[in-house]
């Protein structure tokens, strides 16, 4: 497996491993940090400087890109759909529902990045991304423990909502990257996003929240901001260079990375039908990635 499709791949596993370690991450720091809005917030905006320091760092001193006015609204879009409102609806969303039902709607995300990439992409799927994508779906629900107890509330519409949006920016980013340089991308993503993000937070009553946020606070979101930061660069780096489907399916490894940190960590057990369902995804992740490349469809 060689050339741009490989080097997105291996940028995706690279994206789930940060992502499981986020998901972990972001589980103490919500217990410090009550107010999600306030949190997520504060670790966008931590993740939008740093990226900004990373492009000028890396850019230097070059022109900045002359952009058409569907790029600058292709730009606000990313920020809103993937950068904004769904952090705000997600991070809610956590607190009306469990975490492995909330794990579980979230990646769902591959199976709806599939069903707009082929329309809209012109993706084509061939027989082993297919059964990747049953297998990642069934793993999803095996580490949920079958589904137990999951029901369609408030937090998990919510959930949803946030799910669909993320489904969403792949498609806009896919159809952007081909023009505009996959840093310019993220730092869009968070940079508008996280001002959208204030203002949203100024007129919702929230603000006294923001503007006291503790140390420890700001601490963990720091951190978790940093994650965030690092996950927005090589997502977005491998969109540039592989199939959306295909990365997306690899990004569901995140699953299996938190598994295994809840089980180190905090000696989670890891029953026999989670061990089924992360042999699943490891199954699932592995054929999308191994998966011979269909030709895209003209658009």
């Amino acid at each position: 497996m060689r050339g741009p499709r490989a080097q997105g791949i291996v940028l995706a596993f690279g994206t789930a491993l940060i992502s499981g370690v986020s998901v972990f991450v972001n589980s103490y720091g919500v217990r410090v940090v009550r107010d999600a809005t306030v949190y997520t917030t504060a670790k966008n905006l931590v993740a939008a400087a740093v990226l900004i320091l990373l492009v000028a760092g890396v850019h230097g001193r070059r022109p900045a890109p002359r952009l058409s006015r569907r790029q600058w609204a292709g730009l606000l879009a990313v920020a809103v759909v993937g950068g904004s409102v769904p952090f705000v609806l997600f991070f809610n969303g956590l607190a009306h529902a469990s975490s492995t039902h909330a794990a579980f709607v979230h990646k769902t995300l591959v199976l709806w990045v599939a069903l707009l990439a082929v329309p809209l992409l012109g993706e084509r799927l061939g027989l082993l991304q297919y059964v990747a994508i049953g297998l990642l779906l069934g793993g999803q629900v095996a580490l949920d423990g079958g589904l137990g107890g999951f029901r369609f509330g408030t937090g998990e519409l919510m959930l949803l909502a946030a799910t669909l949006l993320w489904a969403v920016e792949v498609i806009v980013v896919k159809r952007l990257v081909v023009a505009v340089a996959p840093d310019l991308l993220a730092v869009a993503r968070m940079g508008l996003g996280v001002l959208l993000l204030i203002g949203w937070v100024a007129v919702s009553g929230h603000w006294s929240g923001f503007i006291g946020l503790s140390a420890a606070g700001w601490r963990w979101a720091a951190l978790t901001g940093l994650l965030l930061a690092g996950y927005v660069a090589t997502w977005y780096r491998a969109l540039a260079l592989a199939p959306a489907v295909d990365v997306t399916a690899v990004l569901v490894v995140a699953a299996v990375i938190t598994a295994l940190l809840n089980a180190i960590v905090k000696g989670t057990v890891v029953t026999p039908q989670a061990g089924i369902g992360i042999a699943l995804l490891v199954a699932g992740a592995g054929l999308a990635a191994l998966a011979r490349p269909q030709p895209v469809l003209a658009r």
